[in-house]
């Protein structure tokens, strides 16, 4: 099959490119385009807006919580936009925004023409904001929006839940189904259109990382589906999978979706690793150190994610032994994980380094995800979890992980290859204003809930005791100045797209791979003859 396809590949047109609908202005070009490079830019920007969508809620969020007592909101509007702030930022932000990425970067890395399946490309695009718009709708019906946390534990999504949850079941179908399409597309490109003499351990590390990725999202997404599936015929349909007045079990939820969504936050963080492993040895001048150990911890990563998920559960009531095997699985996690912070500071260790803003996001970003990292082997560990549980300790957690670690990846893979994508450099220090302005508000917003988290505090509640006034105004503060940083972000992009310094081909002096030997833009189509790899 490969050999096939590399035939088709050889001659002036290829199969891929005879599939492409003719070059389209207008918007036009943007409904029916079947080329990665359109694809992957319709992501990104759609990431973003759901990035500041989200954002917005936070600060309604965090607005209310300056000071103790109910000020802005009342307390059900305040948990429907705790719920649908977590389900823009994981479904809406982080996972187009890595979808976007690859459709830009592995068909440039891997030396092929485009992504494999072109037409279910578009369609795994398109069907996203559609899925968005519906559930952002659910907020207007009467009742209100989905108010039960993004986790939507049963029987808060079942027996007591508002009537827009069939709209919230809809659009996380229509989201997981998206995602399977963006996974069997990024699967098939790589297995079967890597230019001649690419073998699998010549590929770089955020293609490696986002194959690894698209096999937990077909591994896992099937499980949110039906776990979402049982939760609309417990509501609509009179079955009672979570209900124990008629058999069921109320925890069963929660095995079934914490299945999902551990693997779910490697799938948050994993292309992170790749890009993160493309930047540190560019700007250090140096290869990548170990290699093959970071493709082997990545694996690990992917596969010891399956056998974690109930360290979400300590508090259940589950057996001893269960919360042994289950505690020691988790902290075995952080093994491979080490393996890839070490590696990345063994890189920079007498490297040549320099510190350009991609450079400086993968610094903050080692860092900060490693405080996360910490935080989490605290959590993993049974009898102490039993006070951290519920409270804002988790919160500052995971914010550390998926902020300052993903999204931070995320800001990071933009600026590396925003001149390969649009030509132009950007405005380096509008671009410094951003990373030390995001930098700085995002630990004034999220370190000081470990410490909200070790006194007590718990989550997802409107208003909590006189003792926590001082240190949550201070998070609020943090909060309003992270969400104004991004601003200047999206100044420095539409700066940049509009023009600016014109692009070299290899505008970074230490970066490697083949998207850096193609013209800044980069052309409509990239390769049409495949490169050679020695």
């Amino acid at each position: 099959m490969t050999d096939m396809l590399r035939e088709q590949t050889e001659g002036e047109e290829t199969e891929t490119h005879q599939t492409h609908a003719p070059h389209q202005t207008g918007l036009k070009r943007w409904l029916f385009t079947t080329n990665h490079k359109d694809i992957g830019s319709l992501y990104l920007m759609f990431s973003f807006a759901m990035f500041l969508t989200g954002g917005v809620m936070a600060l309604v969020i965090r607005a209310e919580l300056f000071q103790p007592g109910l000020q802005l909101v009342e307390p059900n509007f305040f948990n429907q936009m705790t719920t649908i702030h977590g389900l823009i930022m994981v479904f809406g932000a982080v996972m187009p925004a890595f979808t976007g990425l690859a459709n830009w970067m592995i068909p440039m890395m891997i030396g092929a023409p485009d992504m494999a399946l072109p037409r279910m490309n578009n369609w795994s695009f398109w069907i996203l904001p559609f899925a968005f718009a519906m559930l952002l709708s659910s907020l207007f019906l009467e009742g209100g929006g989905p108010n039960f946390g993004w986790t939507f534990y049963a029987p808060l999504s079942t027996t007591f839940s508002p009537q827009s949850t069939g709209l919230f079941v809809f659009s996380i179908h229509i989201m997981g189904i998206s995602s399977i399409m963006g996974a069997i597309n990024v699967i098939v490109t790589i297995i079967n259109l890597r230019a001649p003499g690419m073998t699998y351990m010549k590929m770089p590390l955020f293609v490696w990382t986002w194959l690894i990725t698209a096999f937990l999202l077909i591994a896992v997404m099937p499980v949110l589906a039906g776990a979402v599936t049982m939760v609309l015929t417990d509501k609509f349909f009179g079955t009672s999978f979570f209900d124990a007045a008629g058999g069921g079990d109320p925890v069963m939820f929660q095995h079934i979706f914490w299945f999902f969504g551990h693997p779910e936050v490697y799938i948050m963080i994993l292309p992170s690793f790749g890009i993160i492993s493309a930047i540190v040895p560019a700007f250090s001048r140096k290869k990548l150190f170990g290699y093959s150990s970071m493709v082997y911890a990545t694996a690990s990563i992917a596969g010891l994610s399956f056998l974690v998920w109930a360290h979400h559960m300590f508090t259940t009531g589950m057996p001893v032994a269960a919360e042994l095997f289950f505690m020691y699985c988790t902290m075995l996690i952080s093994v491979p994980t080490g393996v890839k912070v070490f590696n990345w500071v063994a890189t920079m260790w007498r490297g040549s380094l320099t510190f350009e803003i991609p450079m400086m996001f993968a610094i903050a970003f080692i860092v900060l995800f490693t405080i996360g990292g910490f935080s989490g082997l605290m959590l993993a560990i049974t009898p102490v979890d039993f006070q951290y549980h519920d409270t804002y300790f988790v919160v500052a957690h995971f914010h550390y992980v998926l902020v300052s670690g993903a999204i931070f990846s995320i800001m990071a893979a933009a600026y590396y290859w925003l001149p390969k994508w649009t030509g132009h450099m950007f405005d380096e220090r509008l671009a410094k204003w951003h990373f030390w302005c995001s930098v700085v508000s995002v630990n004034i917003l999220f370190f000081p809930m470990h410490f909200l988290g070790l006194a007590g505090m718990p989550r997802r509640i409107p208003d909590y005791a006189l003792q926590f006034a001082d240190v949550n105004a201070v998070v609020s503060i943090g909060g309003f100045m992270f969400g104004l940083s991004q601003l200047i972000f999206l100044w420095v992009v539409i700066k940049c797209v509009r023009g600016g310094e014109p692009a070299a081909a290899k505008p970074w002096e230490g970066a490697e791979g083949l998207e850096w030997t193609v013209d800044s833009p980069a052309p409509h189509h990239t390769f049409s003859t495949p490169p050679k790899i020695d």
